[in-house]
């Protein structure tokens, strides 16, 4: 389970480095009404090009939020702001003693394609990714 999770968030981080932000109306609509169906809500969308796949950052409810979608419309992935509190008790625990008194900027929770629960935050320009208890995973450089 954990070289599986481990495995999707190299693969997560390899989509991001290559982002390429893009106009609507160059997104392909399949794509489009996918975010529609599942997020009829979605305000102020952002649109960036991961090679063939899309992102889409918005606000949903007002929270800020984001989803990879392949060239088909399927999700790859959705990441949900939280607050830093939010993150499992262990994630808290580990950047208490590894990151102590530098301020974590911001705090996702993503949701894989096959339903894996990460967690992430970004310190000093570094995302740290744990998994769904918290347990550390890997870092990686914010682009």
């Amino acid at each position: 389970m954990k070289k599986s999770v481990m495995m999707i968030a190299l693969i997560m981080f390899s989509f991001a480095s290559f982002a390429q932000k893009t106009k609507e109306q160059n997104v392909p609509q399949v794509i489009k009404n996918a975010l529609h169906e599942k997020f009829p809500n979605a305000k102020e969308v952002k649109w960036d090009k991961e090679e063939s796949n899309y992102e889409a950052s918005f606000k949903n409810n007002k929270v800020d939020n984001s989803i990879l979608f392949n060239a088909n419309g399927k999700i790859i992935e959705t990441e949900i702001a939280i607050t830093v509190s939010q993150l499992p008790k262990k994630a808290l625990q580990y950047l208490n003693a590894n990151f102590k008194n530098q301020k974590v900027k911001e705090a996702a929770k993503i949701i894989t394609e096959k339903g894996n629960l990460i967690y992430e935050a970004e310190i000093k320009g570094k995302d740290l990714f744990f998994d769904e208890n918290g347990n550390f995973i890997t870092k990686d450089k914010v682009s």
